[in-house]
């Protein structure tokens, strides 16, 4: 039988009973679109995530969307960000108008190099076609970026800083989340991230209540929200008196009451995704390129990615064990048509490029059995001649 990269029915099963008379609870009540369940995930999403509001939304694209916007994002600035990432990270910038400007990685954490981070601002501001306005630093692979550091330059130039913690919600940096250093964290619950729902549905945290505010209108089509309304007389419906245009992206019920159990397990399934992640350093560290965890970080592990100089070898053989792979991100974001023309940081991203060369992902998640990860970890050693 084949290994399951990601095994979201042994998580299923886990959750049993509660999670089927959660989603049942919906269903009968009728409340499909912003129901009770909505506010209540929000208030213990925010609870976790150690952040004063959170916002449900649509999807994790949307979620880096509204910030975007909420902050005046638009033509003719620079939103600095990582290539070797989804394209969902540099995708919103055009969206909202603006250019992003792809920045380089740091070679053991694949994160956001500050260096190349701060030149490509100095190179920006010197053509001055651009107005820098903010950076979108990524979680990759469920490790927290830079965060010090990133905030260092961010603050020096004035830019907004969003941590796009699409595959990195939970993660820490000297025990704090990265909304600590952000103006923002954003996240996605798309059903493969380490805390997903079972469709699509993605989240704002943030620590301002005048931008939570405006988080909240934008959502649902600008709608005006309590602060738009006090002190004016409007005696009808306030989603019928919209100040600001917005969008549709509201996190379906559903959604929130399978969130809701996922996280009463969360903590216990980073730490048991950390001892699947130690099983394989140990076990691996001399035969392939094991990750590199910043210092001070806590990673919750939505890949583990290593390096190998033969990949798709290496691909082929555990295929043939049926052991499943993947590849993030063989095309690094700069390298595809419809990006190429955006800017780069000066020198461009030699990291990025050597690196989506290399990499390959292995099954990880927290139900992955000892017995079964070390038949993963044989194939590996045996591909590259190294007895068990």
């Amino acid at each position: 039988m084949a290994i399951p990269f990601i095994d979201l029915q042994a998580q299923r099963q886990r959750l049993g009973e509660p999670l089927e008379a959660a989603i049942l609870k919906v269903v009968r009540s009728g409340a499909y679109i912003m129901g009770p369940e909505i506010g209540q995930f929000e208030r213990e999403l925010a609870a976790f995530g150690e952040a004063p509001f959170a916002l449900s939304c649509g999807n994790g694209t949307d979620a880096l969307i509204l910030p975007l916007m909420a902050f005046g994002v638009g033509r003719g600035d620079a939103v600095f960000c990582p290539s070797f990432t989804f394209a969902a990270t540099a995708e919103v910038v055009p969206l909202v108008g603006a250019e992003p400007v792809f920045v380089d990685i740091d070679p053991d954490t694949y994160n956001l190099d500050a260096e190349s981070l701060q030149a490509a601002i100095e190179a920006v501001k010197r053509e001055g076609r651009l107005t820098p306005k903010a950076i979108i630093a990524v979680d990759l692979f469920g490790q927290p970026a830079d965060y010090p550091a990133i905030s260092r330059i961010a603050k020096a130039h004035g830019l907004k800083l969003i941590a796009d913690s699409a595959q990195g919600f939970g993660c820490t940096l000297e025990g704090r989340h990265p909304l600590h250093w952000a103006d923002v964290a954003t996240t996605s619950f798309f059903p493969a991230k380490p805390l997903g729902c079972y469709g699509d549905g993605g989240a704002v945290l943030s620590k301002d209540e005048r931008l939570h505010d405006v988080l909240v209108s934008l959502r649902v089509h600008g709608q005006a929200v309590k602060s738009d309304v006090e002190g004016r007389d409007f005696g009808h419906d306030p989603r019928y008196l919209n100040l600001r245009i917005g969008m549709n992206s509201r996190m379906d019920t559903v959604q929130a009451a399978v969130l809701l159990e996922k996280l009463k397990i969360f903590a216990d399934e980073i730490r048991l995704r950390n001892e699947v992640a130690d099983r394989y350093a140990q076990a691996l560290s001399d035969v392939v390129k094991v990750p590199a965890v910043i210092d001070g970080g806590r990673s919750v592990w939505a890949q583990y990615t290593v390096e190998t100089t033969d990949r798709d070898g290496l691909a082929a053989h555990l295929k043939s064990r049926d052991i499943p792979t993947a590849v993030y991100y063989p095309i690094p974001i700069h390298q595809q048509a419809v990006y190429a023309g955006f800017p780069k940081a000066p020198g461009g991203l030699p990291v990025t490029e050597a690196k989506s060369g290399v990499v390959i992902s292995l099954p990880m998640h927290p139900y992955l059995e000892p017995q079964v990860q070390s038949q993963i970890i044989d194939a590996i050693r045996s591909f590259h001649g190294k007895a068990a």
